[in-house]
C-alpha cells in the first residue's frame, strides 16, 4: 500500500513535490513507519519505480511468446516491444523520469536498472537460448538484444515521445526491416 501510494504521488506529482507526510497519510501510516521500511525519500521512490516497472513487465513477456520459426517469434516480440513502449502510461512514466532525472541523475540510473536494463538481461537470455538450439548465431546475445529494439523503435520512439501517431503500416515496415536486418546478421543459415 505504501509503494501504490508513493508510485502514484511520484509520477502525478513528480519526486520534488511529493512530500513523505503526504505519502503517509494517504496510505494510512506515520511517517515513521515509512522512514523505518525504507530509511528516507530516495529508497522509497526506487521501490515505487521497481514497482511501477514490475507492472509494466507484466504487460511484456518473452515467455509468453506464440510458437513458430525464429521469424515468427521474432516478429511477435518486435510487435510486443512496439506495443509496450506505445502504451499512454509507458509514455508518461518515461517523460516524468526524464524530468526528474534533470534535477537528480540517480532516479534515472533507479529507473534503468529497475526496468529497461532488467528487461534487456531478459531478452539476452532469451536469445541465448535461441543460440543454443541452432536457430541464431550471437557472439554476443546483450547488444543484439539492444540493437533489435532499437531497429523495432526506430524513430516511433522519439515519434511516441513527443507526440507523434505511428501508423500500423509504418510500424509494421519497422518491425519486418528489423527482423530481416538481425537474421541476416544473425540467423543460423537456415534461419535466413
Amino acid at each position: 500500500m505504501i509503494v501504490d501510494t508513493a508510485a502514484h504521488h511520484f509520477f502525478h506529482h513528480g519526486f520534488a513535490a511529493s512530500a513523505i507526510e503526504q505519502i503517509a497519510a494517504d496510505a494510512g501510516v506515520s511517517k515513521v513507519t515509512i522512514y523505518n521500511q525504507f530509511g528516507d525519500k530516495r529508497a522509497l521512490f526506487t521501490a515505487a519505480v521497481e514497482c511501477e516497472c514490475e507492472k509494466m513487465r507484466g504487460h511484456f513477456s518473452i515467455e509468453a511468446t506464440p510458437q513458430g520459426t525464429i521469424r515468427e517469434r521474432m516478429t511477435a516480440i518486435g510487435h510486443a516491444i512496439f506495443a509496450f513502449l506505445s502504451r499512454p502510461e509507458m509514455i508518461q512514466f518515461e517523460r516524468r523520469i526524464a524530468a526528474e532525472t534533470e534535477v537528480d541523475p540517480a532516479i534515472g540510473i533507479a529507473f534503468l536498472e529497475a526496468g529497461p536494463w532488467r528487461m534487456k538481461e531478459g531478452f539476452a537470455a532469451w536469445l541465448a537460448r535461441a543460440c543454443e538450439l541452432g536457430e541464431l548465431a550471437i557472439p554476443d546475445p546483450m547488444l543484439a538484444a539492444e540493437q533489435f529494439v532499437s531497429m523495432c523503435k526506430g524513430m516511433g520512439d522519439l515519434e511516441r515521445r513527443f507526440g507523434a501517431t505511428v501508423a500500423p503500416e509504418e510500424r509494421d515496415r519497422r518491425i519486418i526491416g528489423a527482423v530481416d536486418v538481425f537474421l541476416a546478421a544473425y540467423g543460423t543459415p537456415q534461419n535466413r
